[in-house]
């Protein structure tokens, strides 16, 4: 899989779906008889407060998807599309030559695997600490899943490079190339300044370049700033930032 493929799918599921973080999940809608198989199938699900959170998030419309950290960085290279039909939302187990493997084992697995060199990290590099493991999308910024803060898959600030307003922010032990991504092109994700649509469907994604407003970005794609805003949850609609990867419209 191409890194901008990657880096895009791992986006569009932060922004455009609801996730839940689920122990052992990587993808699977969490309608009908996955609710009790994700209630039931790791202990850190079984726990009470965990089991009450995927009963409260089970079978509604559009569905609640669950993943955990790995999982989600799998569930991606297995295909996932988002398909609530699809036990496990299309994602095909242990497909691509890409194992199911814990997060730890990843991170040995991967290739220039450095503790430094934070700023100069490809797009769709993982960035790991024990245990716990990210997608690095450009701008300082990685996709996560994690029980913490959203506890969802969600977009939190790199802190080895450094915070950012309006985004948490983690602070990770080591980075690497995943042997199962191409990042030849891994650059053109963090740039660009046009907009692209998904091979699977869902949002029409857009990365700012210099120069570019909210309106400006508005008005080349027959939307307001306003609507911009509120999918993208930019507080400040005079403060963006280049690289920063905008949606365009909802995922239907």
């Amino acid at each position: 899989m191409k890194a901008k493929v990657f880096v895009e799918k791992a986006i569009e599921i932060a922004k455009s779906y609801k996730t839940l973080y689920v122990m052992g999940c990587f993808g699977a809608p969490l309608t009908g008889s996955n609710v009790n198989r994700y209630c039931t199938n790791h202990s850190y699900n079984r726990a009470a407060d965990r089991t009450a959170m995927i009963k409260a998030a089970a079978n509604q419309n559009p569905p609640v998807y669950g993943f955990d950290c790995v999982c989600l960085i799998k569930g991606i290279l297995w295909g996932w599309s988002g398909d609530a039909s699809k036990t496990y939302g299309g994602a095909q187990y242990a497909t691509g030559g890409v194992p199911d493997i814990g997060a730890d084992t990843m991170i040995t697995r991967c290739e220039g695997v450095s503790t430094s060199g934070w700023a100069n990290m490809a797009v769709g590099e993982v960035v790991w600490m024990s245990g716990h493991i990210g997608i690095y999308i450009g701008d300082g910024l990685a996709v996560e899943c994690s029980p913490k803060w959203e506890n969802k898959v969600q977009i939190t600030a790199v802190g080895n490079i450094g915070s950012k307003a309006g985004y948490n922010t983690r602070t990770w032990t080591k980075h690497g190339k995943l042997p199962y991504v191409d990042y030849s092109e891994s650059g053109a994700a963090a740039g660009g300044g046009t907009a692209t649509k998904p091979a699977t469907g869902g949002a029409t994604i857009y990365t700012v370049k210099a120069g570019d407003t909210l309106s400006k970005i508005a008005a080349k794609y027959g939307t307001t700033v306003d609507a911009l805003a509120e999918i993208n949850a930019i507080k400040n609609k005079n403060l963006i930032r280049v690289g920063q990867v905008l949606m365009l419209q909802d995922t239907p």
